[in-house]
């Protein structure tokens, strides 16, 4: 499996930026996805669900400021990330949810969030 994210960088508090990631090596429209985030020296954190028929499901901390979504035609998915906090400042990743045993996790996107 293959995860390629993109789109992160820089952005100023209260700012918005919009993630992408393309999947390969398998069903992709089969499959539930997530976006997943890590700061420094923390764990990977939930942050974005979506079902393989288009049901998202958000970490409290992003509720109503952030937005998933998938083109399966383009086995992607997106997160939409509005108004974004300082505490948003972490790097990127998607990937099956929940997660498989020994999941590679792709280089991720890094998100900058300043003041």
């Amino acid at each position: 499996v293959q995860l390629q994210a993109s789109g992160g960088g820089m952005v100023q508090a209260g700012g918005s930026v919009r993630l992408s990631c393309v999947v390969s090596g398998m069903h992709f429209r089969l499959n539930n996805m997530a976006w997943y985030r890590q700061a420094p020296g923390m764990q990977h954190d939930f942050v974005a669900s979506i079902t393989s028929v288009g049901d998202p499901d958000y970490a409290d901390s992003v509720k109503g400021r952030f937005t998933i979504s998938r083109d399966n035609a383009k086995s992607s998915i997106y997160l939409q990330m509005n108004n974004v906090k300082r505490e948003d400042t972490a790097k990127y990743y998607c990937n099956v949810f929940p997660l498989w045993e020994g999941a590679n996790w792709g280089q991720g996107t890094l998100v900058t969030v300043s003041s």
